[in-house]
């Protein structure tokens, strides 16, 4: 039987004394979250924010897990200083780690322990501080945020003004739940919408205060604060009625001293609204069909099938890394799809009868209906397509995204969150049409569509770690960014020696949560949503 999640786990993480790492200023730390798959092999969950020029960082971006109570689920936070918009880790410093159980996190709610450099080696003075607290509430808040005549802060130009929002701790401390982009040079500076889980910004109480303080962004970290006021949700949500509410932005330093004081400046609340934030379940069980297509490179560099040295080799007990890949991760996908149907293709080499080059070629031969019943129905065609195929080239991935994303763009039209599509892609890691793929993925962000690419063999995958990487890094040949993240790549030789599922996990990782961030901007409630939690 399956583990059941018991709850989801908000985690907030703040550190002390880090080492210092880089040369004439402080480290840029971020803390990426990993669970263990086994066989000491980890997969990252989850990662925060870098905060810029800090030693004792707190960040505002939690982080959220599953909480499976009969499961012993294997943690490991580590501190890197980021230099540079890479998004692997592996060229960053590492300031330092802390191991535990998320059982350890939430039976003491709040944990502060030394971090180490490598198992007992301690990393100079440095702490981590990890507080966890269960989410029961499916609400957040939506808040539009505006300023006008802050003080004017720097000699040479105005201020780079920020807002960090503090909600007050059942110990009486105040513990930051969001933090703002920084506006440069700006004295009216106008912050983008965002949307902070209530559990998370006020722990669902409309009346517990809450702290606002507006800073003068610097780059070496010693911002100056321009001012505070406290307030609470009850008051914020003042702003929803149409009319906006206004804040006097007060720096208690200055108070003191002037007579006339009167403020720092105004912050105005345009406009503050409390909505459902649906999850991936709420989806799944409000009808939403996750539809699985597989797309499997037969391109000359995998080697001819006939030899042992092929990635296409079919051992002796009838498996190769290409079956393994279809068999760890479509045997997850097939519970979340009723007819159990999945097109599956291949691309990059020459078909019969007249052993023309083809880029999207049904499995079975029938483009008519390229639909294998279930996953043993697409290793079946797998199989007998192998012998009748002559590998080719070229490593094409743009035609098969642009079919998948014309049946999502169809479904897209219904305007309801009843229909979702997930391509892998198994390859060898050659690609010879990267402009025209990442022009296919930028569009198909804007879709109810992931790609995940799972790269078999030994192969060089730097321009799969390319389309894998941060929102807003991947853009078209316009210049035109994605609209939400939607690719996940994941070598296969990381799983060589890890229990299949460990595959399975890590490639369908990210797929609820981009589920989620697709009906979420297109606004889509689940087609039968779940009664109030």
């Amino acid at each position: 039987m399956a583990a059941q999640c018991v709850s989801k786990v908000e985690l907030s993480i703040s550190c002390n004394s880090l080492i210092d790492k880089d040369v004439g200023s402080k480290s840029d730390p971020l803390c990426v979250l990993l669970q263990s798959i086994g066989e000491d092999k980890w997969a990252e969950l989850d990662r925060t924010e870098r905060v810029k020029n800090c030693q004792d960082p707190e960040f505002s971006k939690k982080l959220i897990i599953d909480y499976y109570f009969e499961k012993v689920q294997k943690l490991k936070f580590g501190i890197y200083d980021i230099d540079n918009k890479s998004v692997d880790l592996g060229d960053d410093d590492f300031l330092g780690g802390f191991e535990c159980t998320l059982g350890q996190v939430v039976s003491s709610k709040k944990l502060t322990r030394p971090l180490q450099l490598k198992k007992g080696k301690p990393a100079g003075k440095g702490t981590i501080t990890i507080t966890a607290e269960e989410i029961k509430d499916n609400r957040a808040i939506v808040l539009e945020v505006e300023a006008r005549s802050l003080d004017k802060k720097d000699m040479f130009g105005k201020s780079d003004p920020f807002l960090e929002f503090f909600k007050q701790g059942d110990d009486g401390k105040w513990q930051l739940v969001h933090r703002t982009e920084v506006i440069k040079n700006n004295l009216n500076p106008t912050w983008k919408k965002f949307t902070v889980p209530l559990q998370t910004f006020c722990s669902c109480d409309m009346n517990k205060p809450i702290k606002v303080h507006c800073s003068d962004y610097d780059s070496d970290g010693s911002h100056d604060l321009i001012g505070i006021f406290q307030t609470n949700v009850s008051e914020l949500q003042k702003a929803g009625h149409g009319s906006p509410v206004e804040f006097d932005c007060i720096h208690p330093e200055k108070q003191k001293k002037k007579k006339n004081y009167k403020n720092s400046g105004v912050v105005k609340i345009k406009s503050c609204s409390i909505v459902t934030q649906y999850t991936f379940l709420d989806y799944v069980m409000g009808g939403c069909q996750i539809n699985f297509t597989v797309g499997i490179d037969f391109t000359g560099s995998n080697g001819d099938p006939r030899s042992p040295e092929s990635l296409h080799y079919l051992s002796p007990n009838g498996l190769n890394q290409y079956l393994s890949a279809i068999w760890s991760v479509g045997q997850v996908v097939q519970d979340y799809d009723t007819d159990k149907l999945f097109p599956a293709f291949g691309f990059g080499a020459q078909i019969p009868p007249n052993f023309q080059v083809s880029h999207e070629f049904a499995l079975n031969f029938n483009p008519n209906s390229p639909y294998c019943q279930g996953v043993q129905g697409i290793v079946e065609a797998y199989r007998m397509c192998l012998p009748q195929v002559r590998l080719y080239g070229p490593t094409n991935f743009s035609p098969i995204i642009n079919h998948v994303a014309r049946i999502a763009s169809g479904a897209a039209q219904q305007n309801n969150a009843s229909q979702y599509f997930v391509l892998l892609i198994i390859t060898d890691g050659e690609i010879t049409d990267l402009d025209q793929t990442r022009q296919a993925i930028v569009e198909s962000s804007r879709l109810p569509m992931s790609l995940i690419i799972v790269g078999v063999g030994e192969a060089d995958f730097k321009a799969m770690e390319f389309l894998d990487g941060d929102d807003g890094v991947l853009k078209s040949l316009s210049g035109e960014p994605v609209a939400r993240d939607i690719v996940q790549f994941v070598p296969f030789r990381n799983f060589a020696k890890a229990p299949m599922e460990a595959l399975a996990q890590s490639v369908l990782a990210e797929v609820p949560s981009q589920v989620v961030s697709y009906f979420k901007m297109r606004n889509l409630s689940p087609v039968n949503p779940p009664a109030s939690k």
